[in-house]
């Protein structure tokens, strides 16, 4: 499959693209370039090949956290660096009287 002219102007103007006739040719080659790489990968047999999911076999699992919830119990560190602080909160200047 590959795409003329025509073709690649409607798809620019689709995906709302200005271009330039002079750039109606070489974007023609880039598209005819990466439609001829998918049909290349359609020609790849994969009878017998499980899925994959995340680059790992199905059956490995991500270990999971507690769903618990906490204070992160950092409140020292996130507010070492603040200008203002009140308590365990960030001070910040009044904005409505």
């Amino acid at each position: 499959m590959s795409l003329d002219a025509a073709t690649v102007r409607r798809v620019a103007n689709l995906a709302r693209l200005r271009l330039e006739e002079t750039e109606v040719e070489k974007l023609q080659a880039e598209l005819n370039g990466i439609l001829g790489w998918i049909e290349q990968l359609q020609q790849v047999d994969t009878d017998g090949v499980e899925p994959m999911a995340g680059g790992a076999p199905v059956e490995v699992k991500l270990p999971w956290r507690e769903d618990a919830v906490t204070d992160g119990a950092q409140a020292e560190k996130v507010l070492a660096n603040a200008p203002d602080r009140e308590g365990e909160y960030f001070g910040v200047p009044k904005v409505v009287e």
